[in-house]
């Protein structure tokens, strides 16, 4: 990257975005943060579209990042990603269209690795090729599938706007992990048994890179896997959380345990190998962390 831009950060304030305004000044970016809180330099609700419209007015950016999300807390039910899902589609819209009114050149959509489906895909490597968005899940996970693909859809189809989309694997790493650690040194948290199954990761700091990158690289409409290159069970993650910060060993239960959280089955029960190699070749990303294991260790340490 040989320009600096501004940029707008849509979820500034979160753990995610942290992470990413600390990669953009690094490159020599000027961020504004985007948010409800009166810690931003923009302070709008996505979901109020004549308010955040209003709080862009006479602003000029050059790239939008879409960061937000409605999480408090990690999900464990379908209702917990309602709000989340509501942004996805009805906020991705308000900021397109603020995005516009900034003169933006380029737009970046934090999109998610379960927007292939929440199902065991077996030992098949999921590259960008793959539907992303398919139909013909359960209702409720359905509902946020379909959320994903519509913000993509909206970010890489937005007219006069270079949309890319970075479909993420499950975070981990300083802002994040830590909430499983004092869990973990008091035996509250157990471990799913995998059986098999794997999910891909990112560390946070190797997800926020990635955004950095594609301010100025990648191909306008299209979509970069942005995860690690060693798969990993929930329950084995977990596992490596409590070994790498020193907390016992956790219990291992059956994933049917966890049926009366649904929104947790249906991740523990979903197994998703992501191929990272369009991200090399296009945008020139690579995971500082090649496995979780390695992210931990050097967090811990």
């Amino acid at each position: 990257m040989t320009h600096t831009k501004s940029v707008l950060l849509a979820g500034a304030s979160g753990v995610f975005g942290r992470h990413i305004a600390e990669e953009l000044t690094a490159a020599g970016h000027t961020v504004l943060g985007l948010g409800r809180g009166r810690g931003n330099e923009v302070v709008a609700d996505l979901m109020d579209r004549d308010g955040l419209l209003r709080a862009v007015d006479g602003l000029e950016v050059d790239t939008v990042v879409h960061a937000a999300t409605a999480l408090r807390r990690t999900p464990m039910r379908h209702r917990d990603m309602s709000a989340t899902d509501a942004l996805r589609v009805g906020g991705t819209a308000h900021l397109v269209e603020a995005a516009r009114a900034l003169g933006a050149r380029r737009m970046i959509a934090e999109s998610m690795a379960f927007g292939y489906g929440y199902r065991d895909f077996g030992d098949r490597v999921t590259t960008e090729e793959d539907v992303f968005g398919p139909a013909g899940l359960d209702a409720r996970s359905q509902r946020h599938v379909d959320a994903m693909r519509s913000k993509e859809e909206q970010v890489l189809g937005a007219e006069g706007i270079e949309g890319v989309a970075l479909r993420f694997g499950l975070f981990y790493g300083p802002g994040g992990t830590e909430a499983l650690v004092e869990p973990l040194r008091r035996r509250a948290l157990p471990a799913v048994a995998d059986r098999g199954r794997v999910l891909p990761w990112v560390e946070l700091r190797d997800a926020a890179r990635a955004v950095a990158l594609a301010v100025g690289g990648g191909r306008p409409g299209q979509a970069y896997n942005i995860v690690d290159d060693t798969p990993t069970g929930f329950g084995a993650h977990v596992t490596a959380v409590a070994a790498a910060f020193g907390a016992p060993r956790p219990m291992t239960v059956p994933a049917w345990m966890t049926r009366p959280l649904p929104y947790a089955h249906r991740m523990f029960t979903t197994s998703l190998r992501l191929s990272n190699a369009k991200a090399a070749a296009e945008l020139g990303w690579r995971p500082r962390y090649a496995a979780c294991g390695d992210g931990l260790a050097a967090m811990a340490g």
